[in-house]
């Protein structure tokens, strides 16, 4: 019922009990493709064998082919579907009386997506198929067990193969994404063809009567009418509370202006939608959002991606038409070159024949870019143009390059390589990036639809992503706050959404309980901990990390607001200051290594991943160098500055001698940053010739292990590369021991040189 055990002992006795124990290591753990333990949380065990059980009691009691042999599983979006139908299907299809797990998915993208998927979790586990023909022969081979096909073929599979054997035999039949995939003739067709199944279907958003559209068949409007009973529920509210997703935070940007006080609600919609398509209205609205994105995707905040020091996040603009995402390409295009900056926009869509209907609130996209009228495809044409003159890729609206295109695309916004993209229906559901934190809304949403589109923001990435940002420019609240409320309940709203600007400026109440705001507690600061005067003592220096550390999280949220600008209360200096201390406590209370005194820090947590958003560059330094020698080496509050912006940087600490090297040694005639590159280059090569004579170290093999961490951006010091670049053994005698502290002494000296050198090109 996800429900915490806060009681340790019943913990304990429930969750250590051997049973439970061996399952959780035998059976809900998922060892991936990239070499990563993934054990199961305790909702996604639970609605795992909620289903075993139902299969197993179904066939005991001969109820297989009936809607009492299945069900149907609630969990929100972003709380890992995927990794619970993997495990459901894996687990199902390994019991002695199943002859076949059939995956449905409901469009080629998602069936592209949850094979990535499967093969994360087990390579080759899952057969995926690209044509109906393979899907008949996986049917037909005993070997299959797993089939991941979309319901598109399954339906032509039924269709053209009336009788066949696989229809007599023992399966289970999951359907990812029920709430889409479960109206129309194909589902009614697949279920009176197969006589021995079990069915059950996954969904972040059910389809209730509240939701239910009025078209297709009226036994088949709801989840439950199509699944039968809710075996488990995790909603988003619980996902939320478990830190498993995000919350949103929503502007509503008005940008209809009526007259006589008439809101565009008591307009008819065709009106409406003409008056939203005008070319004034979309003007202010790229100019609003140019002027908004590098605060709404925190492009000044930086954060470590697979390697790579990337600046912020990346954003989805979601349109009502193909006609307005091609005005809106256009003039974003426009206004991008009007200001001389450079973004990287794309778009995607495709034919639709349900387009216009209101009621389906995202109809199935297929790749099909044939149906489209030949201005849409002539546009089409022309972006993917651009995009492969962005990215040097070759592909066009052919029906195999497009559906390469929309991979590479899904493969650069998961990068974090393409800053916004224009979608009227692809990527709002089904699509996760870590790295997505925006959705820029033009379009009507409603419930299931609404959840769903929001949904692509809150994935977890970093402590510097602390909420899905959503920026409507309709207005939307009133159906926000009725989707919330049936996707959660009633009192979701508090939860779901972030609070108003006040509340995090000059704090609010909360269960009984006053939580200070940024004001109040700059102000704490200012009293307890004023600048230039020691912190003594532990205590002391604990009430600090905690202050510090609670503002840090404070100001990451508060920036997303357009009033905090200019309401920052300490000017950058000191806020500069502050940081140079709380990192001087960093570095005295970091974890201790073997054998030293211990220290009590487990109580402390430090935000540095926040410290490291707002990082000084390396320019910023050589710029005031520049100004130093401007005036004539004179001016000495220039290397004040210099001194507090590197205090207050945990990247720039580690440089610090080797800027004051720098500026001791520039010749003020030249361009600095041509010396500092000729500078850093030579004292590069000095430092680590010198450390591999110092330490006997393999020449060829400790330049290619630097060169390689250097270009990953990080210091790999498990696994086998790092002995490969030490002496022989022989070298330093005495067995195991004395190799294990040379070794370590070797990889200090070597995070010592990469720390210094790292981001310096």
């Amino acid at each position: 019922n996800n429900k915490a055990i806060a009681d340790l002992v019943d913990f304990t006795k429930t969750f250590l009990a051997k049973h439970t124990l061996l399952n959780v290591l035998t059976k809900y753990c998922a060892f991936t493709a990239e070499d990563l333990l993934l054990v199961m949380r305790p909702y996604q065990i639970a609605a795992t064998e909620r289903i075993l059980s139902r299969i197993e009691i179904a066939s005991n009691y001969k109820k297989t082919g009936t809607i009492e042999a299945g069900g149907y599983i609630w969990h929100t979006t972003g709380s890992g579907k995927t990794l619970t139908s993997f495990k459901t299907a894996q687990i199902a299809s390994a019991l002695p009386y199943i002859d076949k797990v059939l995956f449905v998915v409901d469009r080629k993208d998602l069936d592209y997506q949850t094979m990535k998927e499967y093969d994360r979790f087990q390579k080759g586990a899952a057969n995926s198929n690209t044509s109906t023909r393979i899907l008949q022969r996986q049917l037909e081979d005993s070997t299959s067990h797993i089939i991941i096909t979309t319901i598109q073929k399954l339906d032509v599979f039924v269709s053209k193969n009336k009788g066949h054997e696989v229809f007599k035999k023992h399966v289970v039949i999951i359907f990812d994404e029920c709430h889409r995939s479960q109206f129309g003739d194909m589902h009614s067709k697949i279920v009176k063809s197969f006589k021995n199944y079990h069915l059950f279907g996954f969904t972040g958003t059910p389809i209730f009567a509240a939701n239910a559209g009025s078209g297709g068949n009226p036994l088949l409007r709801t989840t439950p009418k199509v699944f039968g009973d809710k075996l488990h529920t995790y909603t988003i509210v619980d996902a939320i509370n478990d830190g498993n997703v995000l919350p949103f935070r929503i502007d509503y940007i008005n940008t209809v202006k009526m007259k006589d006080g008439v809101t565009d609600k008591n307009v008819s919609a065709i009106d409406t939608e003409k008056a939203l398509a005008d070319a004034g209205r979309i003007r202010e609205v790229v100019s609003y959002i140019l002027d908004h994105f590098d605060q709404k995707t925190k492009r000044n905040s930086y954060y470590s991606l697979q390697g790579q020091r990337v600046a912020g996040f990346n954003s989805i603009l979601a349109v009502s038409s193909i006609p307005v995402a091609r005005k809106y390409y256009t003039e974003l295009k426009k206004q991008l070159e009007e200001r001389g900056r450079k973004l990287n926009i794309a778009t995607i869509f495709s034919y639709s024949a349900n387009e216009a209907d209101p009621e389906n609130v995202f109809p199935d996209e297929d790749f099909d870019t044939e149906g489209l009228d030949q201005t849409s495809r002539e546009f089409l044409e022309s972006a993917i143009a651009d995009y492969n003159a962005d990215f040097n890729v070759n592909y066009d609206t052919s029906s195999e390059k497009f559906q390469n295109y929309y991979k590479d695309l899904s493969l650069r916004m998961k990068k974090r390589e393409v800053d916004l993209l224009i979608v009227v229906n692809m990527f709002l559901t089904g699509f996760d990036a870590t790295t997505l934190n925006t959705l820029w809304v033009d379009k009507n949403l409603k419930q299931h639809g609404l959840i769903q589109a929001f949904s692509r923001t809150n994935r977890i990435l970093n402590s510097v992503k602390t909420f899905g940002n959503i920026v409507c420019f309709r207005d939307l609240q009133e159906e926000t706050d009725e989707a919330i409320a049936l996707f959660g309940d009633k009192d979701a709203g508090s939860i779901v959404l972030l609070k108003h600007y006040d509340a995090y400026y000059y704090g609010y109440e909360e269960n009984g309980k006053h939580q200070p705001g940024y004001a109040e507690l700059i102000q704490e600061i200012g009293q307890r901990f004023p600048l230039g005067q020691a912190i003594i003592g532990e205590q002391n220096q604990k009430d600090f990390i905690r202050l510090f550390g609670a503002i840090l999280r404070l100001k990451n949220i508060l920036t997303a607001f357009d009033d905090f600008p200019g309401n920052e209360i300490l000017s950058s200096r000191e806020f500069q200051d502050y940081q140079s201390v709380y990192l001087d406590l960093y570095a005295d209370w970091q974890p201790i290594k073997p054998g030293e005194k211990e220290k009590i820090n487990e109580d402390i947590v430090f935000e540095i991943e926040l410290i490291r958003q707002v990082e000084i560059n390396i320019d910023y330094i050589l710029l005031l160098v520049a100004k130093y020698h401007e005036s004539n080496c004179e001016d000495k509050s220039i290397l004040v500055s210099i001194d507090k912006a590197i205090g207050s940087s945990i990247q720039l600490r580690s440089k610090k001698e080797l800027i004051q090297h720098f500026i001791e040694t520039v010749n003020a005639s030249t361009k600095v940053e041509e010396d500092w590159r000729r500078f850093v280059r030579d004292q590069k090569e000095t430092d680590l010739e010198a450390l591999i004579s110092e330490e006997n170290l393999k020449q060829e093999e400790t330049r290619k292990f630097i060169e390689n961490s250097f270009r990953d951006g990080t210091l790999k010091t498990t696994g086998t590369d790092i002995d490969k670049i030490l002496p022989p053994a022989s070298r330093f005698g005495g067995g195991g021991e004395n190799r294990a502290v040379k070794k370590q002494s070797v990889i200090e000296k070597l995070m010592k040189f990469f720390e210094k050198y790292i981001g310096l090109g």
